[in-house]
């Protein structure tokens, strides 16, 4: 098959700008080979070069006591004490998901999966965030239908527990949904693989499953944005095999403690391509690669097809050479190929072979470490317009509890989750729909808490304020467990950055959350960035989404979350009825309006810092965040099947959004002792109610639990079953 002249069409339909194709032609100093460009197009797309956002990503603390391993590799490698380490990521498979939502979705959680056991890591937990368009938009229901059986065939499959997630709608969503993946495993702290090759003259071993013609041009097509032509790209999306990415974890955890692995790397987005050539960068050194010694499941692949394919369950390995044998017994074993497919050179060069025909003859570090870096144009978003509050009528607080509770956006998840394992592997501490979940760590006391949070409208309306308070409301959920906040894993899903406001919006976001996980202690130390959601021009919501992790190393330390009859209703925080942008005015009056709540992160590591600090005096604890304190204390109440009664129906106070707060329940004499040691701490406490009877009351308004509890886990189902 000849190869296709390069002409200007061409380099276009591979995401290439004239400029870069120019630089292309400056940096080899020829015309490339088909091959040559496909490979290029792959590794300077957004997907995997972050040109958009390297320059603002370098700016996230990343450091800090706890943390082995940040950015760079496969995933986060946070130490856990007693030896032990959390490893623990977030990606995007948002475009996917779009075009074939169960394969998007499945595979989506597929990769993120390898990433952890690829660095030595048994994963033990599973979130996501997903984010789709109007619940009555066309689409919507398979999109719904489509991710969610899709993350449960994959997850459910392969035997991991769904620790948590978050479930969004919004019009702004309706052309370009996210699917946010995010997986943690456990490892030794000092049996960390990394990725980076060592060594000239090291076998580079390909590991796994063959290699198909799906997903050629997946991360190229995950770094546009989608038009008239979508259904074109359905191609684009891999075809995902959970059983066989079981036996591949099996075989590499195996694998590894032979001894012989030198460097070991998933292969995901780029394939073949972007897992050479992350090995060789990080390692310093060239590549070659003899791609008829590649395992393939279909005749006649071509170099570009094997080199651009995004086929799943499959890695890259460097091997010393010695354990040959012994590593192969084992792929073996387990049924999946292993073949040794290059080996390392010393010079910065990809060769790429085919049939003793040279294919591509690269300078390695500049397809990786010397990528274009864009400085984007921004613009700073303008401020919002202050909400005037005479202008949002008051509401009957159960009327208006009810618009939230039969809302798809705050509704109970239950349809959600009860289709994804939750218990596997039996160390389920806290299962999803209570706030963070909590998973043991297997033979020890230690619990590790889970949470993945943001809120869009605020950070559209606040990049800055709303990428801090992403942040705060999770090192909130984690607290309310009684957990230490650890470190965090960010998703950054963004609208096209060549646009200056959006740019702009992100820009913001990442100053915001820089801010707060330095104020917080929780530094990044992995993530994603997904850019270009959108759709005849109409970007998505900025949603920079946070997943976090936090460690329990006492159990008599965490908070039980037990709520019972006469338990008193304490509110941690001030209350000033911040309206703007709030689930209320969404709700119940159709508006999005005013600015997001201020985050003073002083406020929110002293209020965190006290609940820690006073575990023992408190029963059950949640954030109050989206619904302010109408629907928190509903949800409480309505965990544990006890009525709440709210002395207040004032309606900023009930449903306003200030930030830094928390409700707790605990015994009336426990009341006492917690309100004398925020005395001592300067920290705002006050009784607001207590928990009582089998009716919701607010002020004088009330309603049974049993019919507000039936309409809030029926509602997602009527929407969607």
């Amino acid at each position: 098959m000849q190869d296709p002249a390069i002409t200007p069409e061409l380099i276009e339909a591979h995401g290439l700008k004239p400029d870069e194709y120019q630089l292309i032609l400056d940096i080899i100093g020829r015309e490339p080979t088909f091959t040559e460009l496909g490979i290029f197009s792959a590794m300077w797309n957004e997907h995997c070069s972050y040109k958009s956002s390297r320059k603002w990503l370098r700016t996230l603390p990343t450091e800090g006591p706890q943390v082995i391993c940040g950015p760079g590799e496969n995933a986060g490698v946070v130490d856990i004490g007693d030896g032990q380490a959390v490893i623990f990521k977030m990606e995007s498979h948002n475009h996917p998901s779009y075009i074939e939502p169960y394969q998007g979705a499945a595979t989506g959680v597929g990769g993120i999966l390898r990433d952890v056991f690829t660095m030595g890591a048994r994963p033990i937990a599973s979130m996501n965030s997903l984010s789709f368009g109007e619940p009555d938009h066309p689409r919507t229901r398979q999109l719904v239908h489509g991710v969610v059986e899709g993350i449960g065939g994959y997850g459910n499959c392969f035997g991991v527990p769904c620790a948590g997630g978050e479930v969004r709608f919004d019009p702004a969503y309706n052309g370009n949904c996210l699917v946010n993946a995010f997986a943690a495993g456990l490892a030794d702290a000092d049996k960390i693989f990394y990725s980076a090759a060592s060594g000239v003259g090291m076998p580079v071993v390909y590991l796994g499953a063959k290699t198909g013609r799906d997903g050629v041009g997946g991360a190229t097509m995950a770094s546009a944005e989608f038009d008239e032509t979508i259904e074109e790209k359905r191609p684009t999306v891999q075809v995902g095999d959970p059983f066989t990415e079981k036996r591949l974890m099996e075989a590499t955890l195996e694998l590894m403690a032979t001894g012989a692995v030198i460097s070991i790397q998933d292969m995901g987005a780029a394939g073949l391509t972007c897992s050479a050539v992350e090995m060789g960068d990080k390692g310093n050194l060239g590549v070659r690669l003899n791609l008829e010694d590649v395992p393939c499941r279909e005749e006649n692949m071509t170099a570009y097809e094997m080199m651009l394919s995004e086929s799943q369950e499959r890695m890259l390995m460097v091997l010393r050479p010695e354990k040959e044998a012994e590593a192969k017994a084992v792929f073996d074993k387990w049924d999946l190929d292993f073949a040794i497919v290059g080996e390392t050179i010393p010079e910065d060069r990809f060769l790429i072979m085919h049939n003793n025909t040279v294919k591509a003859d690269l300078p390695l570090k500049a397809l990786s470490g010397n990528a274009p870096e864009y400085d984007r144009p921004w613009v700073e978003t303008p401020a919002a317009d202050a909400l005037d509050s005479d202008t949002v009528p008051g509401v009957d607080p159960i009327d208006g509890l009810r618009a939230l509770i039969s809302s798809p956006n705050y509704c109970s998840r239950q349809w959600v989750y009860e289709q994804y394992d939750t218990m596997v592997m039996a160390d389920t501490a806290r299962t999803p729909g209570q706030g963070a979940g909590l998973i043991r760590v297997h033979g020890t006391d230690k619990l590790l808490a889970f949470t993945s949070d943001v809120t869009p409208r605020y950070v559209k309306a606040n990049p800055v304020e709303g990428g801090k308070q992403a942040v705060a409301e999770a090192y909130r959920n984690l607290t309310a467990l009684g957990a230490v906040p650890l470190a965090t894993t960010d998703n950054m899903n963004f609208g096209n950055p060549e646009k200056p406001e959006i740019m702009g919006q992100f820009v913001g976001a990442i100053k915001g959350i820089g801010q707060a996980v330095a104020a917080l202690d929780m530094p990044i130390v992995s993530g994603n960035v997904s850019l270009y959601n959108e759709t005849d021009g109409q970007a998505i919501l900025p949603t920079p989404t946070i997943g976090a992790v936090g460690l329990i190393r006492d159990p008599e330390t965490a908070i039980t979350g037990e709520v019972r009859e006469g338990h008193v209703a304490l509110l941690v925080g001030d209350t000033t009825g911040h309206l703007g942008q709030s689930a209320l005015l969404a709700e119940v009056y159709n508006r999005v309006e005013g600015d997001a709540p201020a985050v003073d992160l002083d406020t929110e590591k002293r209020h965190g810092d006290f609940i820690r600090a006073n575990h023992a005096l408190i029963k059950a604890c949640t954030d109050l965040s989206d619904g302010g304190l109408a629907l928190a204390a509903f949800e409480l109440a309505e965990s544990a099947g006890v009525g709440v009664h709210l002395d207040s129906d004032d309606t900023a106070f009930l449903f306003g959004e200030d930030q830094a707060r928390y409700l707790v329940a605990c015994n009336f004499d426990q009341a006492e002792a917690l309100m004398i040691e925020a005395g001592r701490a300067g920290v705002p406490v006050q009784t607001v109610g207590r928990f009582t009877g089998d009716t919701v009351r607010y002020g004088g308004s009330e309603a049974p639990l049993d019919e507000l509890s039936q309409q809030f886990r029926s509602s997602f189902g009527a929407h969607f079953a």
